[in-house]
């Protein structure tokens, strides 16, 4: 079976669509090509053939232009199945319907939701954006043949347009981290964060936080800042004497760093978005075997506490964040058995090898039915 994964705004690389989508469907045997558009030219890596189209540019030339592009190449390719990653390729999508071909899009994020909450758009013209996208949604979405989701509820969300849904969580590898228990001997004085570098991801709160601790403790970040006026806040604070700041980190030295981390923060602001989405950096933390230090979320207070993984803290409060860091310092065979806890829920639960077999199951159901459509219109 030949597919072929689409994305105008996702790294060629991410976690989600190449490293564990793709690379699942592969291993099962199955032809996979990935389509993107970064300016890096064209590539075969691990037995997938990935296509570049040609970095895109501002919002408007990304929308046309890209999309144009990809769906050229999607043509090109022909495969039997194609699996969309951004709202903006919806229209591709319609497209490959109307030339017989089975779609599949991937809702990573409440996009309305996200309109929403665009600080540049404003609140009124935010909610009249939202609700246009919504209706598009849901016109377009429901002549698709599966819908695949992040979270619950965007998966709750979604079988109101289609019900052809499956829920396909962000959970980590687990052969990505080491089996073995972390040597805590081995651990340097330092806690960190991965991933994105913004405001509502509670980065001044942390660094806020490493100053008020009493002990010698550095806080290792890594990631981007999406703002230059939001980095240079950020710089100026006391602080970032006390923090590292590594940059954008590939995978291998993602796992350099947990590996010598005492705890691992995801202090996210409670936003719309965050507060029924689960976040992939706290079960990778939690399945490097490192306890985790996370937003006071009921969903993830039900993860964390529940699995007596780590602690849970005001996201707002640098202070109680501090408590918590400086707690995992001086209790280092307490963090150490936490960091286990966590590990072994991954191992049993929330890992990515579960949801492989929900994705390669809904790839033979489509393939099925498409062999069973066109041998009832033969007969």
């Amino acid at each position: 079976m030949k597919i072929a994964h689409l994305t105008s705004v996702h790294q060629r690389f991410d976690t989600r669509i190449f490293l564990k989508q793709c690379k699942s469907l592969s291993r099962k045997g199955w032809d996979v090509s990935l389509v993107v558009a970064d300016g890096k030219n064209d590539e075969k890596r691990d037995s997938i053939d990935i296509y570049d189209v040609g970095i895109g540019g501002n919002r408007i030339e990304r929308f046309v232009l890209t999309t144009t592009k990809i769906f050229a190449k999607a043509l090109e390719l022909n495969a039997e199945i194609y699996h969309l990653h951004d709202p903006e390729l919806i229209p591709i999508g319609l497209r490959l319907k109307k030339v017989g071909k089975i779609v599949v899009f991937d809702s990573h994020e409440d996009v309305p939701l996200q309109i929403k909450t665009k600080p540049y758009l404003g609140r009124i013209l935010g909610m009249l954006v939202a609700g246009l996208y919504k209706l598009y949604e849901k016109s377009a979405l429901k002549k698709f043949d599966l819908i695949v989701t992040s979270t619950t509820l965007i998966r709750d969300k979604m079988k109101q347009i289609n019900p052809d849904v499956i829920e396909i969580q962000n959970f980590p590898m687990i052969d990505e981290f080491p089996s073995e228990p972390n040597d805590w001997q081995m651990k340097e004085n330092q806690v960190c964060y991965i991933g994105s570098l913004t405001a509502i991801r509670g980065i001044k709160e942390m660094v806020k936080a490493i100053s008020l601790t009493n002990s010698d403790t550095r806080l290792v970040l890594g990631g981007s800042f999406s703002e230059t006026s939001f980095e240079k806040k950020v710089k100026s604070l006391e602080g970032w004497k006390l923090t590292e700041y590594k940059g954008f980190l590939n995978r291998m030295a993602i796992k350099e760093i947990l590996s010598k981390s005492i705890a691992g923060l995801v202090v996210l602001h409670p936003t719309c978005n965050h507060m029924d989405a689960l976040p992939v950096k706290m079960f990778e933390y939690m399945s490097a075997g490192i306890p985790v230090i996370a937003s006071n979320i009921p969903l993830w207070e039900s993860i964390v506490l529940g699995n007596n993984c780590g602690y849970c803290v005001d996201p707002f409060n640098s202070l109680e964040i501090a408590h918590a860091i400086e707690f995992f310092v001086s209790h280092p065979a307490v963090a150490e058995t936490m960091g286990q806890n966590g590990r072994k829920a991954v191992r049993n639960l929330y890992n990515w090898q579960n949801e492989e077999i929900k994705l390669i199951n809904a790839y033979e159901k489509l393939a099925s039915q498409k062999l069973a459509s066109q041998i009832n219109s033969n007969a």
